[in-house]
């Protein structure tokens, strides 16, 4: 087991550490992530370490998940910050790939989950969870991990990820880990930093909001209605919609009445603006 954190950036250095360590009878954990490491992701790394003899995390900005006039040119990248988080958090590899090496030239291979990507962030993201897919598939291949761990704040990504893994039968158990929050219940973000401080006291009220929406709806069958309350006041406090919506857990399909069963499987979604940053949240009931 490394002493301490071992940095590569080429795939098939990361295959030969990989094929060591499993000759040696140790369990991996993968924990993709674009960087820019916050307490939410620290704590994915905290999951597999108690999940696995070894924690490799991957840091790469994918181009393929990002859209036009998205944040992919400003999008943070503070790799020696990142290194540094990992080495004092005890994970074992980072693997830290240029575009080139994931891509190379003549790469044309698309991953699509189709159902489960046309909806919430899917429908204001058309080729976003196309990208993310594809990058995913790419790690577990290259990796191999024992498992993979992903935050539950991006949900319908994690049921994506778990349908790809299904479907290609790649052996990766996929695990979810509950969202870490501010104090102040703000979801943990890497894009909260783009945030302004008078934005940065506002964003809290998304979780608010849906909070009280969602006690709400659990002593109610009017959810249209309350939905386009709860997003009237959203509004008021200056965020712009992309969509709230109350979904099933399992396949995303919507509720549109709560019955005592939908309600073990339902799951509060939303997506806003707040100036030029995209926040997305979801509470279970």
């Amino acid at each position: 087991m490394p002493q301490s954190l071992t940095i590569v950036d080429t795939i098939n250095a990361l295959r030969k550490d990989i094929k060591a360590l499993k000759a040696s009878s140790k369990t991996i954990g993968l924990v993709p992530t674009m960087g820019a490491l916050h307490q939410g992701h620290l704590s994915l790394i905290e999951f597999a370490k108690q999940k696995c003899d070894i924690v490799v995390c991957s840091i790469f900005v994918n181009p393929k998940q990002f859209g036009q006039n998205e944040d992919l040119s400003s999008y943070p990248r503070p790799l020696q910050d990142d290194i540094d988080a990992l080495e004092r958090i005890g994970a074992d590899i980072a693997f830290t790939p240029h575009v080139k090496e994931i891509y190379p030239k003549g790469f044309q291979t698309n991953v699509s989950v189709k159902q489960l990507s046309q909806c919430l962030c899917g429908a204001s993201r058309p080729d976003h969870f196309d990208g993310v897919a594809t990058i995913v598939s790419k790690l577990l291949l290259i990796c191999q991990p024992d498992i993979a761990i992903f935050g539950e704040k991006d949900f319908q990504q994690l049921l994506i990820i778990k349908t790809l893994v299904k479907d290609l039968n790649i052996e990766t158990q996929i695990l979810g880990s509950p969202i870490i929050r501010e104090v102040d219940g703000l979801a943990l973000s890497s894009r909260n930093q783009y945030l302004s401080n008078e934005e940065r006291k506002i964003a809290p009220h998304l979780y608010a909001t849906m909070q009280q929406v969602a006690q709400t709806l659990k002593q109610s069958t009017s959810i249209a209605e309350h939905l386009k309350q709860a997003k009237k006041t959203l509004i008021d406090h200056g965020f712009e919609i992309d969509y709230l919506e109350l979904r099933h857990s399992e396949d995303l399909t919507p509720i549109t009445n709560l019955t005592e069963q939908s309600s073990d499987r339902a799951r509060l979604f939303a997506a806003v603006k707040l100036g030029q940053t995209r926040l997305i949240d979801n509470i279970p009931f």
